[in-house]
Formats: C-alpha cells, sequence, structure tokens
C-alpha cells in the first residue's frame, strides 16, 4: 500500500523537481497530487513519463493526503501548511516560515534524521536554506570527529536560487550585453550578468544580510548550537549549483589528508580532490547530481587546527527538493508505515 503524495509548488522550479526526484528515487506513492495557485490550474506537471494536470490551491481538500511537500514561498505555507497538517497530511516544508519554530524540525537527513520524531508536535517539518543544507553534509562528519569551534563561510549563489524569472534575467541581460542592448536590473539590486553581487535578502539591522542570517541560525539548530558562524552570501552569474568557500577552526587536530578519508566514507558526499589542474567540481559538473561535492581539502596554516574546504551542490536538488524527498523518505521509514 502506497502514499498520497501532495507538492504544492508544482510549476515552480522546486516543485518540478520535487516531482522528478519522486519518480526517480521510486518513492512509494499511489497518486501523486500537482498543486499551485489558481492561475496555473489546468496547466500539466510531469512526474516521470506521466502528466499530471495541476489544480488549485485553494481548492484542494488534504483530507487523506499523507504527506505535502510544500515549495511555493512563505506567504503561502504561511497559510496552508497549518491547514494541510490540520487535515492529517505531514507538511515537509521548503520555505523559512518554520525552520527557527521550537516545535519544528529542521532536518538534514544525513545530518539529524533522529530528530524528525519531532515532527507530531505540529505535523509540519522544515526542509534548510539550500546553501545550509550543502554545508551541513558537508561539516557533521568532521564536526563528529574533531569538533568544530567555528566556521567562516563565503557562498556563490546561482540565480536559480531566487527562481525562475532571475534566471531568465541572467539570459536576458546577457545576450542585451552582447548585442549591445541596454541592461536593466529588475530582480536584482545590479547587473547579474557578468558580474557579482554581494547581497541576497534583506538587510537586517547589523549589516548582515537576511541570507547570511540563515545560514548562522539554522547551522546551529541543525548541527549544533555553539559552533560560532560567520557567512557572506554573494549571488553569481550562474544558472544552477551553489558553491562555497569554507574554512574551519576545530576543537582538536584534524589534518587534511584525514579529513579527505573522513569525508569519503560520509553519507551524500563525493570528494573530488586532485592537486592538478581540473581536480575539483564546479557548479557546471554538479547540476542532475544528487551528491554534494566537496574539494581543495588542505591545511590552513593560520590556525590551530584549521581545514579549508570547496563544497559545490545542485541548489534545486540537495539544497531543496532532494532533501525534502529525503526527509519523506525517513518518515515513512521509520514513522508512517502502512501494511503492505
Amino acid at each position: 500500500m502506497g502514499y498520497k503524495v501532495s507538492v504544492v509548488g508544482a510549476t515552480g522550479n522546486v516543485g518540478r523537481e520535487m516531482l522528478n526526484i519522486l519518480h526517480e528515487r521510486l518513492f512509494p506513492a499511489d497518486e501523486v497530487v500537482a498543486l499551485a495557485s489558481e492561475r496555473s490550474a489546468g496547466k500539466e506537471a510531469f512526474y516521470g513519463d506521466k502528466k499530471l494536470k495541476v489544480q488549485a490551491l485553494d481548492q484542494y481538500d488534504f483530507a487523506g493526503t499523507d504527506i505535502a511537500l510544500f515549495s511555493a514561498g512563505g506567504h503561502v505555507s504561511a497559510e496552508w501548511g497549518p491547514r494541510a497538517a490540520e487535515a492529517g497530511a505531514v507538511v515537509i516544508d521548503n520555505s523559512s516560515k518554520f525552520r527557527m519554530d521550537p516545535d519544528v524540525p529542521l532536518i538534514v537527513p544525513e545530518v539529524n534524521a533522529d530528530a524528525i520524531a519531532r515532527y507530531s508536535k505540529r505535523n509540519i517539518i522544515a526542509n534548510p536554506n539550500c546553501s545550509t543544507a550543502q554545508l551541513v553534509v558537508a561539516l557533521k562528519p568532521l564536526h563528529d570527529e574533531a569538533t568544530i569551534r567555528r566556521i567562516v563561510v563565503s557562498t556563490y549563489q546561482s540565480v536559480s536560487g531566487a527562481g525562475k524569472e532571475p534566471m531568465d534575467e541572467l539570459f536576458s541581460q546577457t545576450r542585451a550585453i552582447f548585442v549591445n542592448d541596454p541592461v536593466v536590473p529588475t530582480h536584482f539590486t545590479k547587473q547579474i550578468a557578468f558580474n557579482v553581487i554581494p547581497h541576497i535578502g534583506d538587510f537586517m539591522g547589523d549589516g548582515a544580510t537576511e541570507e547570511e542570517w540563515k545560514m548562522v541560525v539554522e547551522t546551529r539548530k541543525i548541527l549544533d548550537p555553539d559552533i560560532e558562524v560567520a557567512v557572506t552570501c554573494v549571488r553569481v552569474p550562474v544558472f544552477v549549483g551553489h558553491s562555497e568557500a569554507v574554512n574551519i577552526e576545530f576543537e582538536k587536530p584534524l589534518d587534511a589528508k584525514r579529513a579527505r578519508n573522513i569525508l569519503r566514507e560520509a553519507p551524500g558526499l563525493m570528494v573530488i580532490d586532485k592537486k592538478d589542474d581540473g581536480g575539483y567540481i564546479t557548479p557546471v559538473e554538479c547540476v542532475g547530481e544528487f551528491a554534494t561535492f566537496v574539494s581543495r581539502i588542505r591545511n590552513d596554516p593560520t590556525i590551530e587546527n584549521g581545514l579549508s574546504l570547496w563544497v559545490v551542490s545542485d541548489n534545486l536538488r540537495k539544497g531543496a527538493a532532494l532533501n525534502a524527498v529525503q526527509i519523506a523518505e525517513v518518515l515513512i521509514n521509520k514513522h508512517l508505515k502502512k501494511a503492505a
């Protein structure tokens, strides 16, 4: 006996990936429902080779739904997440709405799968920020070995993290530059083509942006509240794939050779780390992959017990859709088992 799964935001970048990954990973669903706003009702979404007619969220009854995967933004999650949960569905939400709610577990399955057991308090599980997800997958095995004291992270985040229209903006600006047309920023504060923008999310009182704040508090909630975290988030002219330069200070000694071996054995990770030209992973190579890739593992000679890493992942997959489906897999294997 399978499960009934609803995907909210099925016409968006992440929603489409959720449908793809549910099919690719053979999730035991007897029925998959594609939901979106009323303006998208009647459109088609694909679940493998099967075409699904998109239904309007505001006319949908969640009664009988086992799992609802949400990726339609914080406002939609705030209104419809609790409604779906009250109707009996376990909500796995990709927005930031519930991440810091103390009654909602914030989950990356390779890191803190046991925390899923707390989902029953609200029937909601939160998916972390895309940059946080790949970061903590890489940090977890190293933290278990040598206890992380402090990390400093600089991100190189693709435009797909902001949605489809920002991807279109990168394309149109790039074309405009080649044909000498005017370049007018719409979704970004400055030109994104052939440029980088150190600004993701609104600025906060201390000068950090919301994206930077999210990475700090989410890393602590998922991994360890005692870790000190400093982050600079940067948008780069890449369509898909987030990259991170990570500097780590440990409480105990851990050299690059030992770290490399630990990371090779850790779940969800793939180490590509050769000390020659091209012996590392870039965003182009991670697209469509399930793994989080780690490269450029090296000792940091400026601090005691320090390492530096390069971490790359498909932000639409591990950073969002894949992580949500993995949460659903843990959920049905440990908490929502159905009789055969």
